[in-house]
């Protein structure tokens, strides 16, 4: 499929209206183009995406923060890299394992489900083919 275009509609009070058509007077575009842009920006920059206005940002460098920029970038630790991907791959293992167990209670819930008044032994599940080993 093609790139289709969404609307996307939301209400504001009337006061950020009024600021929103000026910008777009201001920058000589439409009030739609200003929330385009937005919208760009927001994904352009993974959400990530602050509004200020030029004004305090011309502040910022002109106070000596000639290093900003957009959206924000912090150096991360090796060690902290490499402990994230450690927890990513745990949480990944245990995912696999919950999706075990829970296949196995469901195996049991459809096995008493089937025989209702007869009684299950643990013992002689384990003897079947197919048997579930808990970890």
């Amino acid at each position: 499929m093609g790139n289709k275009n969404k609307t996307i509609s939301f209400r504001v009070n009337e006061d950020a209206f009024e600021a929103l058509q000026e910008i777009a007077e201001e920058r000589n575009i439409s009030l739609s183009a200003v929330f385009r842009d937005y919208v760009d920006q927001l994904v352009e920059h993974d959400g990530r995406v602050q509004v200020v206005p030029e004004g305090d940002l011309e502040a910022r460098v002109n106070d000596g923060e000639d290093d900003i920029s957009f959206p924000p970038t912090v150096e991360v630790p090796k060690r902290f890299i490499r402990e994230h991907e450690r927890l990513e791959l745990e949480a990944e293992h245990l995912r696999e394992q919950l999706d075990e167990y829970k296949g196995y209670v469901n195996d049991l819930q459809d096995r008493l489900d089937d025989e209702e008044d007869e009684v299950l032994l643990l013992d002689e599940l384990d003897d079947e083919e197919g048997s579930y080993q808990l970890r």
